[in-house]
Parts: structure tokens; C-alpha cells; sequence
């Protein structure tokens, strides 16, 4: 869906996944130092939204869900996983209950799916879900800010910030009220800075939650059986994820930041050296300059020197080995 908020002055449209809203809007470091200052907003419209009602919501998302939910307090934002019968990652979806619907927003392009797993689960179980991603867009407000939300709007509220479920035909009033807007850019270099992962991004098809530090935000180790749950106990068991995330410091005197994909290797073996992990996002910060995520293979020493191609890379922790 493209967003009306496109109109705005400077709008530059991001692309690939993320298409549909702006990228930026003529000042990419303006826009990331008023989302650290806990000012402006950022347009996640292109997001999709899902709704799951009915009595037994909170105790049938419990079975499907890598999180604690059957007892889920309203108001209180978590995350949660969908796994695959292999322990492998396919959704992440980011959730709050109003007290009588559980509000999700999802990556683009997974909601169709993700509704048709939901859907195929129901059974007997009292409960409804809908997509709700044609009437209701995500807005996100920074943490700090003191922006005041529309009466009747639910809110997901965590450290990072509050995402607002707002009526999509509200979208240009909002934006009227709550400049200045920041584009996805300036979300997402705050996102790589605070080391979160994302759908798509630092996961592929064989990615576990182990791998990407999601345990304990999305995954909850005391709850009952969902589908994956033996690999992920086999390997908090063992301790031996096969990847770890890492944050990158990259050299600055590059003109171009490393791509999604870009494999990495020890820098002591040179660019033609065996191929160690591979770069999942990479952002100019405002204050930190160019660094990225990235996967890395777990017996990586955590003072290795590394190349993303051909930039030199410093690591920064994020998964223990």
C-alpha cells in the first residue's frame, strides 16, 4: 500500500521490501537525531496488521506462539515466533492485547501467510482473525516522546518507543499534528544501533532464535509445546547455536556501505579468505557512522578483525559464542 504521507515535502519513497512509505525526507542524520531526542514519528504503514478476538484468543496463540501469552495482562506489549517443525524462524510478529483483541503488526508481505497458518489452526477454538492492514497502519512514536495519542488508538508501548494502531484514513491528519516525520532510514539505523533483529533481514531459511538473541524477547524457555520447540530446547540444552549476530563498526573512509548479502572473512586471510557470515543490514548512524548486522559462524573469535567485501569491520558482541 502506498502511503499518502508520500505527499509530505522531500519524500524520497523506500524501496525493495519497504516500499510504500518514505525512506527519508531530504535529511537522513536530522531525521535520526529527532528520533533520538524522542521527537517526530516514522510512517510504518506499509506494515501488516492483524487482529486475533474471541475468548480463547490469549490461550490458543499460547500453542502456536514462541511466547508466554495465555495470560498475556492488556496493555502489555511482547514479541513472539512462529517456527517451523525444524525450529526455524518464518514469522515475528509484535503483539498487544486491548483486553478483548490481540493487536500484531508484521513484516511486509507476510500476512497473507501468516493468516492462512492461523486460519488452518483455529479448530474448535473460539476465536476470529483478520487481516486489518487495509483499515488500520502502524505509526511508531520514539522513546521519550511525549506526542499525544489519538483517543480510542490501541498502543504497543516498549522501550524503544510506542507503535500506534491508527485508522489508515487518519494517517495525514496525524502526520498535520505530530511533525516532524522521520523517514524508515532513520528507524532503521536506531534499530541496527540497538542490535534488533528483523524478519528478513537477519534471518534466512535455516535462521533459529538462538542465533539472533531473540530469546527471552520473543521466545519464553518455561512454556508449554509449540511446533519447533525441541530444537529450541536442544540447543539451549547444548548451547551451540551454529551463527551468532554481531554488531559492525565499519571503516568510514568508504564511499559505499557494504550490501545485504556482502560475505564476510577474516581480515588476516584477506578478501579471498573462506567465507565466515555475511552482512544482514547496514546503516550510516549519526553519531557512529557506518556499521551493520551481521551473521557470523559461532567459533568466529570475538576479536577477530573482519572484511565485509572489502571494508574493513570491527565486532561489537551481540550473541555470545
Amino acid at each position: 500500500m502506498k502511503s499518502p504521507l508520500l505527499s509530505l515535502p522531500g519524500a524520497v519513497p523506500a524501496e525493495g521490501v519497504d516500499e510504500g512509505v518514505a525512506a527519508h525526507y531530504g535529511d537522513l542524520f536530522r531525521e535520526q537525531r529527532a528520533l533520538a531526542d524522542g521527537a517526530g514519528f516514522v510512517d510504518l504503514s506499509h506494515r501488516g496488521v492483524i487482529t486475533v478476538s474471541g475468548e480463547d484468543r490469549l490461550s490458543w496463540l499460547h500453542l502456536l506462539l514462541t511466547q508466554h501469552v495465555s495470560e498475556l495482562p492488556a496493555g502489555q506489549a511482547t514479541e513472539a515466533l512462529i517456527l517451523s517443525a525444524n525450529g526455524h524462524i518464518e514469522h515475528a510478529l509484535y503483539l498487544v492485547d486491548d483486553g478483548t483483541t490481540v493487536w500484531a503488526h508484521v513484516e511486509p508481505g507476510t500476512r497473507e501467510a501468516l493468516v492462512a497458518y492461523l486460519e488452518s489452526m483455529k479448530f474448535f477454538y473460539r476465536v476470529e482473525v483478520a487481516d486489518r492492514t487495509a483499515d488500520f497502519a502502524v505509526v511508531h512514536l520514539p522513546a521519550g516522546s511525549i506526542a499525544e495519542v489519538p483517543e480510542g488508538v490501541v498502543v504497543r508501548e516498549t522501550a524503544y518507543g510506542r507503535d500506534l494502531f491508527l485508522p489508515r484514513a487518519d494517517l495525514e491528519s496525524f502526520a498535520a499534528t505530530h511533525g516532524p516525520a522521520a523517514g524508515l532510514l532513520a528507524h532503521e539505523a536506531l534499530r541496527v544501533e540497538q542490535h534488533r533483529p528483523r524478519l528478513g533481514f537477519e534471518t534466512d531459511h535455516r535462521t533459529i532464535p538462538h542465533e539472533l538473541g531473540w530469546i527471552g524477547s520473543a521466545v519464553h524457555l518455561q512454556k508449554g509445546c509449540y511446533r519447533g520447540q525441541e530444537t529450541v530446547a536442544r540447543v539451549q540444552n547444548l548451547g551451540k547455536p551454529p551463527r551468532r549476530l554481531v554488531f559492525l563498526h565499519l571503516d568510514g573512509s568508504d564511499v559505499h556501505l557494504p550490501a545485504p548479502g556482502t560475505e564476510i572473512r577474516l581480515a588476516d586471510e584477506g578478501p579471498d579468505g573462506r567465507k565466515i557470515g555475511f552482512v544482514t543490514s547496514s546503516v550510516r548512524h549519526h553519531e557512529l557512522g557506518p556499521v551493520a548486522l551481521a551473521l557470523v559462524k559461532r567459533n568466529v573469535p570475538v576479536d577477530a578483525r573482519l572484511l565485509a567485501g572489502d571494508t574493513a569491520a570491527a565486532q561489537e558482541v551481540v550473541v555470545e559464542p
